[in-house]
């Protein structure tokens, strides 16, 4: 199935992603289990809103006994990238 692995980031997260930055344990609200480690995901607001992708740096089970300031989605891509590179599209 398309979307299979979805990670939900804290609202006061969310804006750190938008601008590029990976999403911390601390920002983590929810990832869907048996999310396998470098396994891609789509990253959604807390509300389902879908911000981004990424990769997971961390399993589901890895994910659960992490530090808070561990990095546990990679940034790939998100909604405000259009915005932020305006200027340099053709």
């Amino acid at each position: 199935p398309l979307l299979q692995y979805k990670v939900w980031v804290k609202p006061g997260s969310e804006q750190s992603f938008l601008y590029g930055s990976h999403v911390l344990k601390s920002g983590l609200g929810r990832i869907t289990e048996n999310t396998a480690q470098y396994q891609g995901v789509v990253v959604y607001s807390m509300a389902d809103v879908p911000l981004g992708f990424g990769v997971a740096a961390k399993s589901t089970q890895e994910c659960r006994k992490v530090d808070p300031m561990a990095i546990v989605v990679f940034h790939q891509a998100d909604v405000g990238e259009y915005v932020r590179s305006e200027d340099t599209l053709t």
